[in-house]
C-alpha cells in the first residue's frame, strides 16, 4: 500500500464530509410536521448526539484525560457564550427559518461544526500514522457522519428547512474536516496534542445542546418516559454502529 499523499488526505476527508449529507435522506419520507413529530425528532437527535459525545470522550481519554476535560469545559463555555449572544438577535434567518427556530439551527450547526473540526484533525493525524490507519479512520468517520447528518436534519426539517437544504447544511458543518485534515497530516506532531482538547470541546458543546435544548423541548410535547425510550434506542443503535466498526 502506497504512502498517503496530501491529495489523498484531502479527498478522504472530503468524502467524510459528503457522507454527512446522506443523513438527511430518510426525512424525504416525512409527510407533515406536527408538534409531536418535532418532539420525537428532538429526542432521536439527542440520542444520536449523546452516543457521539460518549465516543468523543472515550477517544479523548485514550489520548489525554486532562486535555479532554479541559476541552469539555471550553466547549461548555463556548456554546453558552454563543447562546447568550444569539439570544439578543431576533432577526436571524437560516435555511428558510427565522427567529427562535433559526437560533436553534445555528446552535446545532455550531456544535456539529466543532465536532467536525475534531474529526478532521483525527483524519490527518491518523494518516500521519500510515495509509492503513488513515483509510480505516476515514471509513469509520464517514459511516458515523451519516447518523450525525440525520441528527442535524432532525432539527432543521421539522422547523421548516427543506430536506435538500438540510443535506447541504449538514455537509457544510463538515467542511472543517478536509480543511483541517491536510495541515494535521503535515504537522502531526503539532496537532496531535490538540486532538483531545478538540474532542472534549465538541463533547462539551453537544452535552449542553442535548440537555438544555433538545430534551426539554421534546419532553414538553411527548411523555418523558417515551422520550427516554427514543433516546435510549437511538443511543444504543449509534453505539452498535461503533461496535461494528471497531
Amino acid at each position: 500500500m502506497s504512502d498517503p499523499t496530501l491529495l489523498l488526505v484531502f479527498i478522504a476527508a472530503a468524502i467524510t464530509a459528503l457522507a454527512t449529507g446522506l443523513g438527511a435522506l430518510p426525512l424525504l419520507a416525512i409527510r407533515s410536521i406536527t408538534p409531536r413529530s418535532l418532539a420525537m425528532g428532538n429526542a432521536l437527535a439527542a440520542g444520536l448526539m449523546l452516543a457521539a459525545t460518549f465516543q468523543l470522550v472515550l477517544e479523548g481519554f485514550e489520548l489525554s484525560q486532562p486535555r479532554t476535560l479541559l476541552g469539555l469545559l471550553l466547549g461548555l463555555l463556548g456554546i453558552w457564550l454563543a447562546k447568550r449572544w444569539l439570544d439578543g438577535r431576533s432577526d436571524v434567518s437560516i435555511a428558510d427559518t427565522k427567529g427562535a427556530d433559526a437560533l436553534k439551527i445555528m446552535l446545532i450547526m455550531g456544535v456539529m461544526t466543532a465536532h467536525s473540526a475534531a474529526e478532521g484533525v483525527g483524519v490527518g493525524v491518523a494518516y500521519g500514522g500510515g495509509r492503513e490507519l488513515g483509510d480505516f479512520i476515514t471509513i469509520a468517520i464517514a459511516l458515523h457522519n451519516v447518523p450525525e447528518g440525520l441528527a442535524i436534519a432532525l432539527v432543521m426539517v421539522p422547523r421548516g428547512a427543506s430536506v435538500g437544504k438540510a443535506a447541504w447544511w449538514s455537509i457544510l458543518s463538515s467542511v472543517p474536516q478536509p480543511l483541517l485534515a491536510v495541515p494535521a497530516f503535515l504537522f502531526v506532531l503539532s496537532f496531535a496534542p490538540l486532538l483531545p482538547v478538540g474532542l472534549g470541546l465538541a463533547a462539551g458543546a453537544m452535552l449542553w445542546m442535548i440537555f438544555s435544548e433538545l430534551l426539554p423541548e421534546a419532553s414538553a410535547e411527548v411523555d418523558p418516559s417515551h422520550v427516554g425510550v427514543i433516546v435510549t434506542l437511538a443511543f444504543t443503535l449509534m453505539m452498535a454502529l461503533t461496535l461494528i466498526l471497531g
